[in-house]
C-alpha cells in the first residue's frame, strides 16, 4: 500500500469486515472497518490519517469464548466472556487485562470503556503479554465480538 499512496482520505467497505493498520506488517494503530463509508480518518476513530496494511476478518457463526486476565502469563484474577462487554471495569473490576486467551471467535478490545479509544483485532489464541496484541499498555475499557454490523457508516 506505501508505493501507491502517502494518505489515506477516505474509506469505502463494500462488503465484510476488515483492520486497517496505520503501519506496514499489520502493526500500529488499528481500526476496525465494517461495511460503509469513511469520508475521513475521524470517521474510523483514526489518529491520522496513515493506513499503511489491512486485513479481511474472516466469516465466523459460531460460538464466542474468550478469557481474560489480570496479570501477563494468564496470572492474576480471570474472566471468561462470551458476550461484548461496554464497561470491563463496571462489570469485572478490572482495569488492566494483560493477556488473555481466545477460544472462539473473533474479537477487539478497546481501551476505553463504550467501545473508545484504540482497537486491537484479537484472534483464536493465546496472547501472553498485551504487547502481543499490539499495545502499549496493558489498560482496557470494553471488549465486543466481532460480527457482521448493521451498515451504519452510508
Amino acid at each position: 500500500m506505501h508505493s501507491h499512496f502517502s494518505r489515506c482520505n477516505s474509506i469505502r467497505v463494500d462488503s465484510g469486515c476488515w483492520v486497517a493498520y496505520e503501519k506496514s506488517n499489520y502493526s500500529g494503530y488499528q481500526y476496525m472497518l465494517t461495511r460503509g463509508k469513511y469520508p475521513d480518518h475521524h470517521r474510523w476513530s483514526g489518529f491520522n490519517d496513515c493506513i499503511r496494511s489491512c486485513r479481511i476478518i474472516p466469516a465466523y457463526n459460531g460460538n464466542y469464548r474468550m478469557k481474560i486476565f489480570e496479570r501477563s502469563d494468564f496470572g492474576g484474577k480471570m474472566m471468561e466472556l462470551s458476550d461484548d462487554c461496554p464497561n470491563l471495569q463496571d462489570r469485572f473490576h478490572l482495569r488492566d487485562i494483560s493477556s488473555c486467551n481466545v477460544m472462539e471467535g473473533y474479537w477487539i478490545l478497546h481501551e476505553h470503556p463504550n467501545y473508545r479509544g484504540r482497537q486491537y483485532f484479537l484472534r483464536p489464541g493465546e496472547y501472553n503479554k498485551h504487547s502481543d496484541w499490539g499495545s502499549m499498555s496493558s489498560t482496557s475499557g470494553s471488549v465486543r465480538r466481532v460480527i457482521e454490523l448493521k451498515q451504519t457508516n452510508q
